[in-house]
């Protein structure tokens, strides 16, 4: 067999999931943020595009920026989110072949709660250039997640950490070319950062390796058993990085005395991203005593991996129904549905892992309402439901996504006449996620399946402070 056809057959377990399958739970579909601000986290973030509250409509809409009083005025604020994901076991079994005891790794536990505590940060600034003219500038965090299982679960074959951050500069400007109507645009400057590691079980792909070498099951068994001997298990970890620019831009619209809409778009931002995947744990000698070749394809070196994180488009409407109450609501689309597949490579060519997704395009639509308790307080609720993007085919142990609702409560402050303060408060509700996963579909040789359901759920908690100098 030549060289390449082992290194397929080995990494396809080794790496499998290390990019393929992107990433756990998030907080809107997949792994979107939408908690780019809190003033619009007590309405569940709806009509968030029509809203122009303060300088985060840069994020939003950016055409909302005519609508902010003249002069200068700055946003910071935080969103801590409380993800809670947890699986629940229903007939899982053990990697490596039944028929060869020696590459069947313990099954293990069922992971431990793989969500915990995340700070999603955001700044906006807005100022005058012109007569109906505005320019600003965000900072936020649009995609990401933090998730960690226990590192003997039954499930590290599939994925043990997930670490996504993404950082996004969105220089904008607004122009009001009417009462009536405004229009904005912005450009994004995107990095994304990637840490995503999972478990490699050495015996079982050895086996493998060694039957689509051409030798026979008698040496595979006794291959197998010599790395089992030396040290069955390890660890993948693969890092890695990008930049990349997308742009946004909208439209503001008074439709009646009372009644304001908003459209916007955010573009897709493709990424080349380029990295290295580490491998611990393996018993090297032995390796390359049964196969220099196999060695070689758990030698640490350089990777790539090409993802396109979607555009999105937003239809938003705010009514003031009269001095008390103001309602909101609006629809979002997410075009998930170009991540048909992740592939991931090594510098030379060679294929380490293709994860099929098939993702669908989502829809996320709120309301909300706000209402005007006196001249310092405002009381905001909302409610969403935000569609996933994951079929249940597909779903992986790194993205174990369902659909979800959500339920918001908040409020604001009016500190004085130039500073407020926004705080706000959402609990989503996620489907449970049945999952069917193989540790290693690339390989007729190696067995083991993920069985079970996730159950999940997330409380966001936010705070700004606005100021209009």
């Amino acid at each position: 067999m030549e060289r390449t056809g082992i290194r397929k057959t080995a990494l396809s377990l080794a790496v499998a999931g290390a990019f393929a399958g992107g990433v756990s739970q998030a907080h809107a579909s997949a792994f979107a943020l939408i908690e780019q601000n809190a003033s619009g986290m007590g309405n569940s973030y709806a009509g968030a595009a029509a809203a122009a509250e303060d300088a985060s409509t840069i994020f939003y809409n950016p055409a909302g920026m005519s609508l902010l009083p003249g002069g200068m005025q700055i946003s910071a604020g935080l969103a801590l989110i409380n993800l809670s994901a947890k699986f629940s076991d229903s007939g899982s079994t053990q990697t490596g072949t039944p028929l060869v005891p020696s590459t069947q790794a313990p099954l293990g536990g069922t992971g431990g709660n793989a969500g915990g505590l995340s700070a999603v940060p955001n700044f906006y600034f807005a100022t005058d250039l012109a007569k109906d003219l505005k320019i600003g500038v965000g900072i936020s965090v649009p995609f990401g997640l933090k998730t960690e299982y226990e590192p003997d679960w039954m499930g590290r074959f599939q994925a043990i950490k997930s670490d996504i951050a993404t950082f996004n500069v969105n220089p904008s400007i607004a122009y009001k070319v009417s009462e009536d109507a405004s229009l904005g645009f912005g450009l994004n400057y995107q990095h994304l950062n990637a840490e995503l590691s999972n478990g490699v079980n050495f015996a079982a792909a050895t086996y493998g390796g060694v039957l689509a070498q051409g030798g026979t099951q008698a040496q595979a068994q006794a291959a197998a058993n010599a790395v089992a001997a030396a040290g069955q298990e390890g660890t993948a970890s693969v890092k890695g990085s990008d930049s990349a620019v997308g742009y946004n831009l909208g439209a503001m619209f008074k439709v009646a005395p009372d009644t304001r809409m908003g459209v916007s778009y955010r573009s897709a931002i493709k990424y080349h991203v380029t990295g290295t995947v580490v491998f611990s744990g393996v018993p090297v000698a032995t390796l390359t005593a049964i196969s220099p070749a196999l060695a070689a394809a758990f030698s640490d070196g350089n990777v790539n991996l090409d993802i396109e994180l979607p555009a999105s488009a937003s239809v938003a409407v705010q009514h003031k129904l009269d001095p008390k109450w103001t309602l909101l609501g609006d629809a979002t689309w997410t075009g998930w549905s170009k991540i048909k597949q992740l592939v991931v490579t090594r510098d030379n060519g060679t294929t380490l892992s293709t994860t099929p997704e098939n993702f669908k395009n989502t829809w996320r639509i709120g309301v909300g309402a706000t209402y005007r308790r006196d001249d310092a307080w405002s009381i905001k609720m909302g409610v969403a439901y935000d569609q996933t993007p994951v079929n249940d085919t597909d779903r992986t142990a790194r993205l174990p996504d369902n659909n979800r609702i959500w339920l918001s409560v908040g409020g604001q402050y009016r500190l004085s006449k130039d500073g407020t303060l926004d705080f706000g408060y959402a609990h989503l509700f996620i489907k449970n996620a049945p999952i069917n996963q193989p540790a290693n579909g690339a390989s007729p040789f190696l067995t083991g399946q993920l069985t079970g359901t996730y159950k999940g759920s997330v409380d966001i908690f936010g705070a700004q402070f606005a100021y209009r100098f």
